[in-house]
């Protein structure tokens, strides 16, 4: 019996290790358990891929579920996290990633080449078997690689769902307070309904002037405008908050609660914030990743510099008129013109770009956790300022003109004048709430991912527009 030449036998011995290796296997979870883990640790929230009909079924009824109450911030993030399509989309990328990461792990198929010739009544039979041993030699790496590259989708998918779950929160809040705002600006409307109607007759009477019933005109004119931009802001407020929960037709009926949550009684302190975000930060964990990852890239191009193409083969070829020919056949590209410089000093360059983007990242970390805590703690003291000194210094003064009133001091017209600055200052304060939680929300996705750092800003311009209401 024909036996293959020595070597070659050795060389297959060797790559049984790695042919089993290249038996990779998809694991049936689409590499979805470190994103759903993120969600449990960082946010409480339970985290399903929508994958089959039954998965969807799931879904629907959890979420119904969640609707059957009015929503708090944590409903409306699980809802998001279960029904926002776009996050689902992005999970089946972690599947496309995985497959990639299965393929990349697993060995070529060889090939089996044969062809029959004849050249008049010689008849010739070619048979080949040819397996592309370059990949054998480059696959630990390889496997090493796109493992790496895997796992970085991973943290970005788990970012993206972070950040997701961060928006519905501020969205939450902005809805909460945009109903209570239209709720405010109704009762101004209607307090400036009844002074202009009220004028009106005075005036009748003649115990008005036509410029003092114009002045009361002129304010309820513009308390019909003002409710108008309170009921559009209330509208796309919650239409926003629609479309990251995902839902339509009968579900965007959803109830939100009558006011915003209370304010807490301390603030968070965290002296560590800028190590904590470090050790904890998806985007700067990601970009370690890339780093690590281009490095493992730089040394693959290193050791197939001079193996670009190199491929084994066995051949048996047959003929009727001459003996049986058999052997193998090795081909390597020879280095003459290309010896690999430009692809090393490529790798070298995006290796040192990784690098600074890297360190990039964490300069802006660092900074971004600092100016979200400076934010939530600034937004804090101001909405602390407004329950504890505004409000109710308008409600002692409104306190007080009502007994001035009810003593004839005053007239009617001074005490819905009081009654429109109160409402001025309760509503300025539930902006300032509104903003201490998306202020919160910030430094909360600060810690874990890239914010978007929309509370202190908006808490800065209530306070102007507060002090100019005043």
């Amino acid at each position: 019996m024909k036996t293959f030449p020595r070597s070659p036998r050795r060389l297959a011995l060797l790559a049984v290790p790695l042919l089993l290796a290249g038996c990779a296997s998809l694991d049936g979870m689409g590499g979805i358990a470190p994103v759903q883990d993120a969600a449990k640790t960082h946010l409480g929230a339970t985290l399903l891929p929508a994958a089959t009909e039954q998965d969807l079924d799931r879904i629907d009824q959890r979420v119904a579920e969640l609707l059957a109450q009015p929503l708090s911030a944590d409903s409306a993030v699980q809802i998001a996290l279960l029904n926002n399509r776009g996050l689902q989309a992005s999970l089946q990328e972690l599947g496309i990633a995985e497959a990639e990461m299965v393929q990349a792990s697993r060995l070529p198929n060889p090939g089996f080449s044969i062809a029959k010739l004849r050249r008049g009544d010689e008849r010739e039979i070619e048979r080949g078997f040819s397996f592309d041993l370059a990949h054998l030699v480059a696959l630990p790496l390889a496997r090493q690689v796109e493992g790496r590259r895997f796992a970085a989708v991973q943290r970005s998918v788990a970012m993206e769902m972070l950040s997701l779950a961060d928006q519905t929160r501020k969205a939450f809040y902005a809805a909460v307070a945009a109903e209570q705002t239209a709720g405010y600006m109704r009762d101004v409307r209607a307090t400036a309904d009844a002074g202009a109607e009220l004028a009106k007759r005075l005036a009748q009477a003649g115990n008005w002037t036509k410029l003092q019933q114009a002045r009361e005109h002129g304010f309820f004119s513009e308390a019909v405008l003002n409710l108008a931009r309170a009921e559009a802001g209330r509208v796309a407020a919650r239409e926003r908050l629609t479309r990251l929960l995902g839902l339509w037709g009968a579900q965007t009926a959803f109830a939100l609660p009558a006011r915003l949550p209370e304010l807490p009684a301390q603030p968070q302190d965290q002296p560590d914030i800028e190590q904590l975000a470090m050790a904890s930060r998806l985007d700067v964990q990601a970009a370690k990743a890339l780093v690590e990852a281009t490095a493992k890239n730089l040394g693959l191009s290193r050791a197939t510099r001079f193996i670009n193409v190199l491929e084994l083969g066995y051949q048996r070829n047959g003929s009727n008129e001459a003996p049986r020919q058999t052997g193998y056949e090795i081909g390597v590209e020879i280095p003459l013109f290309d010896w690999g410089d430009a692809r090393i000093a490529r790798a070298e360059g995006v290796y040192m770009q990784s690098v600074h983007r890297a360190a990039k990242t964490a300069v802006d970390a660092r900074s971004e956790v600092r100016e979200a805590y400076q934010g939530y703690r600034s937004a804090y003291d101001i909405a602390r300022h407004y329950r504890d000194d505004v409000v109710p210094t308008a409600k002692r003064i409104s306190d007080e003109n009502l007994l001035r009133y009810n003593g004839m001091f005053i007239s009617v017209f001074e005490l819905l004048a009081d009654a429109r600055a109160q409402i001025a200052a309760v509503n300025a304060s539930i902006e300032a709430l509104r903003d201490f939680w998306v202020a919160r929300a910030d430094l909360d996705m600060a810690l874990v991912g890239r914010p978007g750092l929309g509370g202190a800003g908006t808490a800065a311009a209530v306070a102007g527009s507060a002090a100019a209401a005043h």
